[in-house]
């Protein structure tokens, strides 16, 4: 790897970083909402406060927050913010900091997603490899292709829903939602919490693998079809080598690179969580938490969480950009020239 490529490649990270982050700031400001109105507003038809209290809980929650300095001075602020990962306090949740939020929400819906795309991506890759392959008998795909065809078309919503009555409702194997049993409380360190939250999260998970592992193995199935015919696959047949070398080293490698592009941009969108599953199976993450921060104009909690997606989805593009001239070798780091 030569220097001038990781130096380019590191400056248009931090251009995508920088671009994104001053759209985000943008955005908010140019709907003409006040989010510190709207949440004074709430609080008086709440607490039956008078217009005077109300008036004085405004002007200190607008000095509080900083609304009250030039527009170019939030922007300061907020890059600095972004530069720290500290977005301050959030507006409906004061006096709760940002950062505080977005790592409770997290750690109940991170491990579950994490381990659900992956599952799906490695099962869905070799399923596809494997029905792709023109040594597979046809009778397999024939099984196998039809279903996938339906999952991959099916929202996961409705999947959802179908794990639940089925399995929960009608069985009563699992339970109905929520991280966790109500009787417990959240510790990390305890193993009844945590066997708890596995019990949980197996729905979850098998909400997201049905839908997705169809994706990628119909996918893969249609660059193995590919594959087969280059070259140096039929190269590889000619000089007698092994099947099984000829499949992951030939075939399953080759076929692959165009996934691990679309996995960069799934794990960065884990950072946000899946507000789908986490509305039907009742887990409060980041996405229910986004969503929610959108409608009420929560400018500080928009902006930690969207930061942190834009920042993921780049910084998961930078680290593929940076190992595919190592799965590909046909990639090189330095242009070609002459």
């Amino acid at each position: 790897m030569t220097w001038s490529y990781f130096l380019r490649r590191l400056l248009m990270f931090v251009l995508v970083v920088f671009t994104a982050a001053t759209i985000n700031f943008v955005l908010p400001h140019l709907s003409g909402r006040d989010p510190v109105g709207e949440a004074i507003r709430q609080q008086i038809a709440g607490q039956g406060l008078n217009a005077n209290q109300g008036a004085m809980m405004y002007k200190t929650m607008t000095h509080v927050f900083g609304l009250d300095q030039p527009l170019w001075k939030q922007y300061l602020t907020y890059l600095k913010s972004v530069a720290t990962f500290d977005f301050g306090y959030s507006i409906q949740n004061y006096p709760r900091k940002v950062m505080d939020i977005v790592i409770a929400r997290a750690r109940m819906t991170l491990p579950f997603l994490v381990l659900g795309i992956f599952i799906s991506f490695i099962g869905g890759i070799l399923l596809g490899a494997f029905l792709g392959w023109n040594k597979t008998p046809r009778w397999i795909s024939n099984i196998l292709v039809p279903p996938m065809l339906v999952f991959s078309s099916v929202p996961q919503f409705l999947v959802a829903l179908v794990l639940l009555f089925v399995v929960s409702f009608k069985w009563r194997l699992l339970p109905l939602g929520g991280a966790y049993d109500v009787t417990l409380n959240e510790d990390w360190t305890s193993i009844k919490f945590i066997l708890s939250y596995a019990q949980h999260a197996i729905l979850p998970i098998l909400s997201i693998v049905f839908v997705s592992a169809s994706g990628w193995a119909l996918g893969m199935r249609a660059m193995m079809v590919t594959v087969e015919g280059e070259d140096y696959t039929t190269f590889a047949e000619a000089k007698g080598l092994k099947t099984s070398r000829i499949f992951f080293r030939y075939l399953l490698r080759n076929a692959m690179l165009p996934s691990l592009t679309g996995l960069a941009i799934t794990i960065g969108f884990i950072v946000t969580g899946s507000a789908v599953t986490e509305n039907y199976f009742n887990y409060n993450g980041l996405g229910l938490t986004l969503g929610t921060a959108i409608g009420v104009f929560d400018y500080f909690m928009m902006y930690g969480i969207i930061t942190i997606m834009v920042m993921s989805i780049a910084l998961a593009t930078f680290v593929m950009e940076m190992i595919y001239p190592l799965l590909d070798p046909r990639i090189s780091y330095r242009a070609q020239r002459g």
